[in-house]
């Protein structure tokens, strides 16, 4: 094997993990999703779950009811409601457990949140279960929890399908370092179809959604595995044994000694500090019947991020684990679009490094040579993140030549200030990629707002004691994409800053807390409408 580079796809994975004594063991990466289908029969005695829709009075229980051959009543007095989400459990008189669960109107997202809804009660009650011992009366034992059917309107088309599979999928998603067993989870849901509705589409509708729902979840394993094991070897080593079972897929890792020959200054400075040296992780999809443009996608992949010199407050440090959830968007998108076979030609790039604090570590005031030769005067070594897609980014274009170039990182603490938590902010150099971006994530549950790539300071970003500056003054969001466009160098090129939805701090619809995956299933979706 060539020196400097772990492959897979072709050859054989060996873990560049280093020994760095006791060390916790992670829950399995990926986390097990839900297994879903769908069939055309209502089975009795089988747990299940029932819509409430919005009536012309309230909500509509009876229509909730029916199924279980209970008075609406019942449903009254355990509060149902329609409220998108809101989801309740009652005991059958056959025993087990019956459930509601509000859809609002029925628009399909309403249905995302209600299966992330169902997801999430289903889990609390098994680990209740599990912590207590059953009375009788109650709501019946593990045994009839861990599956689940769910009743379809006569309307449930292949948009609302997906949209229910995304949230039974993720809703329930569960991410905890421990020494106990794996509590009891969701293992599968059945989803019966209306009477006399072809289920083959709908299938289909389903596994695309589940394939979809693994890139997110993949992407949260990711951000959410603490950086005492998570360092870019492993980060990076992880994408490579995951790739090498899927067909077409390729993964080659560059170590720190490829990157000081070929010229990856960025990357190298931004890692110089730590004793956990960078990597550059190359995803290769190519297959046989690859139409359209060469889709290249680069994501940001700081393992943990002190800040450097220019050192972050101590609080919220701790969240900077989830710095590299760009990159991780990128491994997961990369491995779903694999996964369902896509017809299109997409390259993954993710430098990946540890911006610490040493004698090693890079300065204010130091001037850094990229891959490709272009200069830039650093700073604040706390803007690590653009250092580092800078090189990967020149990498792509002069080595790759993509029709088509998107970063994604969690750069600026200026797009959480304009955007808020749930919203990515996206800049692009054309109107036909922000539209494409938009509304792909449109599609599968991701919002992004365009925001504009400011000529009046674009002049900011030149340099006097180099080529570049890498923190002009200005609109933070904004100088930071002005920067990164020098180094797309014409390509048709967009940027996606998720610093605020990257992480979340409560639970809302199918995002759980912490690494949320935000942008994986864009992209992926992304992938999908070129071929």
């Amino acid at each position: 094997m060539q020196e400097g580079l772990l492959v897979s796809g072709a050859s054989v994975f060996r873990s560049a993990q280093p020994t760095r004594g006791v060390e916790p063991e992670l829950p399995v990466i990926p986390t097990a999703l839900v297994e879903v289908d769908v069939v055309q029969r209502w089975r009795d005695g089988v747990p299940g779950a029932t819509a409430v829709f919005d009536g012309e009075t309230g909500p509509d229980l009876a229509s909730a009811a029916e199924p279980f051959s209970v008075d609406p009543d019942v449903l009254s007095a355990i509060g149902a409601s329609a409220s998108a989400g809101d989801a309740k459990a009652f005991p059958l008189r056959s025993g087990g457990t019956g459930w509601v669960v509000g859809v609002g109107s029925g628009e399909p997202e309403k249905w995302r949140a209600a299966g992330a809804a169902l997801a999430r009660a289903v889990r609390e009650r098994l680990t209740g279960i599990t912590d207590t011992e059953s009375e009788p009366g109650d709501l019946g034992d593990a045994s009839d929890a861990d599956y689940l059917q769910v009743r379809l309107p006569d309307d449930a088309g292949e948009e609302l399908i997906g949209e229910l599979t995304l949230g039974l999928a993720l809703g329930g998603y569960r991410f905890k370092v421990t020494g106990e067993p794996a509590p009891p989870r969701l293992r599968k849901v059945l989803l019966v179809a209306p009477e006399g509705a072809d289920v083959e589409p709908l299938r289909e509708a389903v596994r695309r959604a589940r394939e979809l729902a693994a890139a997110t979840a993949l992407a949260r394993d990711l951000a959410n595995a603490p950086s005492n094991v998570k360092d870019p070897a492993w980060f990076t080593g992880v994408a490579v044994e995951l790739a090498g079972p899927i067909a077409n897929l390729t993964a080659t890792v560059r170590d720190e000694k490829w990157l000081t020959d070929n010229g990856f200054g960025g990357i190298l400075a931004v890692g110089g500090g730590s004793s956990r040296p960078p990597r550059l992780l190359q995803l290769d999809y190519r297959p046989q019947d690859a139409t359209g443009p060469h889709l290249v996608l680069v994501g940001k992949g700081i393992t943990f991020d002190t800040g450097g010199i220019s050192l972050k407050p101590a609080d919220g440090m701790h969240l900077m684990r989830t710095d590299m959830s760009g990159g991780a968007a990128v491994i997961g998108a990369l491995l779903t679009i694999a996964r369902l076979g896509l017809p299109v030609k997409v390259t993954g790039l993710v430098p990946s490094a540890e911006n610490h604090v040493s004698g090693t570590a890079y300065r204010p005031g130091d001037v850094v040579r990229h891959y490709g030769g272009k200069t830039t005067e650093v700073g604040n070594t706390d803007a690590e993140g653009r250092m580092v897609l800078a090189d990967a980014m020149a990498y792509a274009v002069e080595q790759l030549q993509p029709d088509l170039l998107v970063d994604v990182a969690t750069l600026t603490g200026a797009m959480k200030v304009a955007l808020g938590l749930r919203t990515g902010g996206l800049f692009a150099t054309d109107d036909e990629l922000a539209e494409q971006i938009t509304d792909a994530g449109g599609r599968v549950g991701e919002t992004w707002w365009r925001m504009p790539l400011l000529e009046d300071h674009a002049d900011a970003v030149e340099g006097s004691l180099s080529d570049l500056k890498q923190t002009p003054a200005g609109p933070g969001g904004v100088t930071a994409a002005l920067f990164l466009r020098e180094f797309a160098e014409g390509v048709r090129w967009a940027h996606l800053d998720i610093a605020g939805p990257a992480r979340a701090d409560r639970d809302y619809s199918e995002v759980t807390v912490g690494g949320t995956g935000f942008a994986a299933r864009t992209l992926a979706e992304l992938a999908a409408s070129l071929g």
